[in-house]
């Protein structure tokens, strides 16, 4: 129980909680009463867990940081970057990077790279995703099975926004582009590689048919995203959204228009969930070798 009180205590003095004040984040006096709650038995240690995950922010005047995402959904605030100036950007990336060992801002430019260099001397342009990011984070052997696909070569920046998203995740990614189905024999030669995978993000324009053929072909789930690539009756995107919302293909779910990181970020969820299940039964088995073990030496 002792060493439980510290991790909490490690946990509160890392800066985690906004030290600015405000309506949200959590006062001093609380904290103390969970962490006298956990010693004294009160309080279960998972249950006190459960409550940090809705703490706290930083209050930057014009942004609220949110510092505690990463213990709730397993990965740090994204930053999107369209309607923030390059000064906002570069102040909310600095205070992520404080924090989190991780910091990714999507939909920029060269202007917005550069004021974010400047107080990140390690954050790195990734031009054809449009994207910033930082990476800290000690090496580990990536989780596998993520697969990305383009209809077209037009589709690839969405793509990458999808692919880097899903790296920085900690997932290893296979890239499958310009493969639509004008010319549907550019596909069927990565059939295997298609149902190798545990999740498989499909990122298509114009008539937006590609989802619904790849979703027929896997078990996996596929996560269709369309996007804006088209001409005037595409709508910037609303038919390819429309006809993968569409799709008799099951196991096919939909992302909004031109969303990648949205894309990349469910594949990725999907991967390590399907990873740590992996884990489990191996673990389980592993238990059940050792108990048949024991019962043949009795």
């Amino acid at each position: 129980m002792e060493s439980a009180v510290n991790n909490c205590r490690l946990i509160f003095s890392s800066g985690l909680y906004s030290k600015n004040g405000g309506e949200g984040p959590i006062k001093r006096e609380s904290l103390q009463q969970v962490l006298e709650q956990v010693r004294s038995g009160q309080l279960a240690v998972g249950e006190a867990l459960e409550r940090l995950r809705h703490l706290p922010y930083e209050d930057l005047g014009f942004a609220k940081v949110d510092h505690h995402r990463a213990l709730r959904k397993g990965f740090p605030e994204v930053v999107l970057g369209l309607g923030k100036s390059p000064s906002q950007v570069a102040a909310i990336a600095a205070a992520l990077a404080e924090k989190s060992d991780k910091v990714l801002i999507t939909r920029v430019g060269p202007e917005v790279f550069a004021k974010v260099k400047a107080r990140l001397p390690d954050a790195v342009f990734y031009e054809e995703a449009r994207a910033i990011a930082v990476n800290r984070a000690p090496r580990t052997c990536p989780t596998a099975g993520v697969v990305i696909v383009s209809g077209g070569t037009a589709d690839i920046p969405v793509a990458e926004e999808a692919a880097l998203t899903a790296e920085l995740m900690g997932c290893q990614v296979e890239r499958l582009y310009d493969v639509g189905v004008a010319g549907l024999h550019r596909l069927l030669v990565h059939v295997d590689r298609l149902q190798r995978a545990t999740a498989v993000v499909v990122v298509a324009g114009m008539e937006g048919a590609l989802p619904s053929v790849v979703g027929g072909l896997v078990s996996a789930p596929v996560i269709a995203v369309p996007t804006s690539v088209g001409y005037g009756a595409s709508f910037q995107g609303m038919a390819p959204l429309l006809a993968m919302l569409n799709t008799c293909a099951p196991g096919v779910a939909v992302v909004n228009i031109d969303n990648g990181f949205g894309g990349g970020y469910l594949a990725a969820v999907i991967a390590r969930l399907a990873g740590e299940g992996k884990g489990r039964k191996r673990q389980g088995r592993r238990i059940q070798d050792k108990a048949s073990r024991r019962s043949e030496l009795d």
